[in-house]
């Protein structure tokens, strides 16, 4: 499956533990990556600067669902799924 074009849900519903150029400390599960556009687009996409685990996400149907409402939903539910408690 290729990632529907403007979705961004990979940016917004999971937290991102490592660097992004503009949030040093990562980003929390739901907050929007600053470095995704008006339109959802990815600004540092194949950039040297952007994240390990961000440049190894692979859009599959059992994650990304028919639709961004969809996506943002199954992505949301394997953050709350796989976090560990503090």
């Amino acid at each position: 499956m290729n990632c529907r074009a403007g979705c961004g849900a990979c940016c917004i519903a999971p937290s991102i533990s490592s660097p992004i150029p503009g949030m040093p400390d990562g980003k929390p599960a739901g907050v929007r990556c600053v470095q995704l556009d008006v339109n959802n687009y990815c600004l540092i996409f194949g950039q040297p600067e952007r994240p390990a685990v961000c440049s190894a996400f692979h859009a599959a149907e059992y994650v990304c669902g028919s639709n961004t409402a969809e996506a943002l939903q199954l992505i949301g539910w394997l953050e709350q799924s796989t976090a560990v408690a503090v």
